[in-house]
Order: C-alpha cells, then sequence, then structure tokens
C-alpha cells in the first residue's frame, strides 16, 4: 500500500495528538516538543480505550482508562513492562504527515 497522506503538521502542534482512521485503520498521530512526528496505534492494548483521550507528558503516553503507560517513540510500555502499542512507519513530506498502514499491527494484550 506505501504512505498515505493523514493530516497535516497544521493539525497536529508539537506537544499534542490527534486519532485519524483511514482505510480501517485507527491511528494515533503524535508531533513530540522538537516536532518529531509519530504514528502509533490509536487504542490500549488492554481494553481498547482511545489513546487519544489520555496524557502526553514528554514521550511518555498514559491512558486515561487505567493508567497503563507508553514510551511513544518505542512503543514500550512502561507500566506494565510487558505491554507495548504497535508503531507505523511516518514520513513527514512538506506539511504533509505520511503513514505507511501496511507497516505493523496494532498489539493487544490477552484477558
Amino acid at each position: 500500500m506505501g504512505f498515505t497522506k493523514i493530516c497535516t503538521l497544521d493539525d497536529v502542534w508539537e506537544g499534542d495528538m490527534e486519532s485519524y482512521e483511514v482505510d480501517g485503520h485507527e491511528i494515533l498521530v503524535i508531533v513530540l516538543d522538537g516536532g518529531k512526528v509519530i504514528a502509533t496505534q490509536a487504542v490500549c492494548p488492554h481494553q481498547n480505550s482511545e489513546l487519544v483521550e489520555g496524557e502526553l507528558e514528554g514521550k511518555i503516553l498514559t491512558c486515561r482508562m487505567h493508567r497503563w503507560q507508553f514510551d511513544v517513540e518505542t512503543g514500550k510500555g512502561v507500566n506494565p513492562e510487558n505491554a507495548a502499542i504497535a508503531q507505523y512507519p511516518v514520513k513527514v513530506d512538506g506539511d504533509d504527515i505520511l503513514v505507511d498502514l501496511t507497516g505493523a499491527e496494532p498489539l493487544f494484550c490477552e484477558p
């Protein structure tokens, strides 16, 4: 499939995040302070809570539901450490944010 335009840099400011649904994929676009753009799965692997409703402090994203935390740069769980969120390849072309939707599959925890 390759890279697909998700949004622009005007849609997601530094230190902010926004959720998008594209071709059946729920993608969370995050722009860290300093301008690094990251794309992850949009729901928490624990109980499908929308991560956009969580708190982003630096590179740590905390789910609002049960306070699970993830390092958005690596996708690895901070609390609990055995959790993870999928990351999608991203590139910025001018002001456009493009994501490779075939780059990853959302991760979920066993009940």
